[in-house]
């Protein structure tokens, strides 16, 4: 998580709609040949807020139904959600937190205080086997994020050691004594996190050599296998990129990239729920914008590694509002709307096209912060929009990517570089059944949208469909009212006698069609 004022936000450009509204999709399924990593649908935990406690733990002894102090209704729904990887501790908090604060009998883990995020008491009962014993949970992958910024070398090297280590070495025993015999599978970890931030306010130069040396220290133990991810740049920094890809890229395995939709930083990001037409149009084009920025930075990337080897870890993305009124100040609790939806649909979509160098991809984050996927309350709790565009999209996870033609309408929306946003967004995928799964994004916030889907060379036996959408752009659910957005059937898809797909797309919808 970054706490720093960047570039200023260009003021947003009248706003121009052209009067037809039709579309025309086209899959080109003989040149499917590229795996959308399921990676790339991850999430994010951060000790912040409410996100780990109260979010996904509650501890053994809470009167909320829980497994092993695991909200059970938590762990349902991100089952259901199949969340593929699951990055911990931080963000932020990670360059201040000592593992070791987090291990062995709870009574006797020492508190601190969360600095970066409003003061809170951290009482460490989250700690290492908490977070491990979640991911086996979920069957998940880790991600665990080293501190770099307050922490030194030894550390890490003793955690991963105490992680991953089977044989007769000391932190493998230290593990044992608190309850874990086998060691668990860790595969990716980040070496640092915003080193250019709140990770240690480093230079890139001096960050690209620090790395060096954590890299050379982080071991591989038995039959466990380091992903190491050096910590990456903030949207347009191409320099830090520049600079890590110059001095470090044959130490590492994967490099980070931070991409937040915010208007500004500052105390004015506006409000996640109450907002207009324009801020609509202009948060879905600095959304999309995530493309060229990730494209930008994979050029530099393969000027230094032209086979590819790097992979790009966009482990931080969505949309970044000012907290709910009423709620307490650094926690960063965030409601949820259409609009994120449609956010995290567009990003999805980029996603799944950008190829094989971008490996992996975590928003920001998983309950009760930002754009999470659930909000809890108590014993209570409610699936987000953003939460029902995860659960659609999960047929694409380790799919086969299908390219795709879009024709469609467009809308000046504003913004750094004068964003130009296409009515209709797309991804299609086909599975090891040979079954195509399409998801399509109308934006436009007014207007259905009649989409001619051609799938050249597929006889269509059936289809069927899904659907989000809502009243208004700002809806969203509440404990009161948890199914202003939820996923519903679709009956608006028409086979045509050409073979082609007619669909009639409610304004602001996102629709799922699986064609058998």
């Amino acid at each position: 998580m970054k706490k720093r004022y960047l570039l200023p936000i260009m003021a947003v450009m009248p706003l121009s709609l052209f009067a037809q509204r039709e579309a025309t999709v086209t899959l080109k399924t003989n040149e499917a040949n590229q795996k959308i990593s399921k990676h790339i649908y991850g999430h994010f935990a951060e000790h912040l807020g409410t996100c780990v406690y109260g979010g996904l733990w509650v501890g053994e002894d809470s009167s909320i139904p829980n497994t092993n102090g695991y909200r059970n209704d938590v762990l349902e729904a991100l089952k259901e959600m199949k969340v593929p990887v699951l990055r911990w501790p931080g963000g932020c908090f990670a360059d201040e937190y000592h593992w070791t604060d987090g291990i062995g009998p709870k009574e006797n883990r020492p508190k601190m205080v969360n600095n970066n995020w409003g003061g809170t008491i951290e009482d460490n009962s989250f700690g290492t086997h908490e977070f491990l014993n979640l991911c086996e949970l979920l069957e998940c992958e880790p991600y665990i994020s080293g501190n770099v910024g307050s922490g030194t070398v030894e550390e890490l090297a003793k955690w991963v050691e105490y992680m991953t280590s089977d044989g007769d070495s000391p932190m493998a025993n230290l593990r044992r004594q608190n309850g874990r015999d086998k060691a668990w599978k860790v595969k990716f970890l980040g070496v640092g996190n915003e080193s250019w931030g709140c990770g240690g306010d480093m230079y890139p130069d001096y960050y690209a050599d620090l790395y060096r040396r954590y890299a050379v220290y982080c071991r591989n133990y038995d039959d466990n296998r380091l992903y190491k991810i050096a910590s990456g740049a903030s949207d347009y920094d191409y320099n830090w990129t520049e600079t890590l890809m110059r001095k470090a890229a044959n130490q590492m395995n994967g490099l980070s990239l931070h991409y937040y939709t915010v208007k500004e930083w500052g105390p004015n990001k506006g409000s996640a729920i109450n907002f207009n037409k324009e801020d609509y149009y202009w948060t879905l084009g600095k959304a999309i914008e995530i493309k060229d920025v990730v494209n930008k930075h994979i050029d530099i990337m393969d000027k230094y590694d032209p086979r590819g080897r790097v992979g790009l870890l966009v482990d931080e993305w969505g949309t970044w509002f000012n907290e709910e009124p009423g709620t307490i100040n650094g926690h960063l609790y965030q409601q949820n709307s259409l609009r994120d939806a449609m956010v995290a649909s567009l990003t999805l979509d980029i996603f799944n096209q950008c190829g094989s160098r971008v490996q992996m991809a975590n928003i920001a984050q998983i309950a009760n912060v930002l754009q999470s996927v659930v909000l809890t309350k108590d014993d209570k709790m409610i699936l987000t929009p953003t939460y029902h565009v995860f659960n659609m999209y999960k047929v694409h996870q380790d799919a086969t990517m299908v390219p795709l033609d879009i024709t469609s309408d467009k809308m000046d929306v504003g913004g750094k570089g004068n964003r130009t946003l296409p009515m209709l967004s797309a991804s299609a995928s086909k599975n090891d059944k040979g079954v195509i799964n399409i998801t399509m994004s109308n934006v436009d916030a007014d207007n259905d949208q009649t989409v001619t889907l051609n799938i050249p060379d597929v006889k269509i036996k059936s289809t069927k469909a899904t659907i989000i959408t809502a009243k208004d752009i700002s809806s969203h659910n509440t404990f009161e009212k948890p199914e202003e957005v939820i996923l519903k059937d679709f009956k608006g898809v028409k086979v045509e006698k050409n073979g082609s797909l007619k669909v009639k797309m409610p304004a602001k919808s996102i629709i799922s069609i699986q064609v058998n």
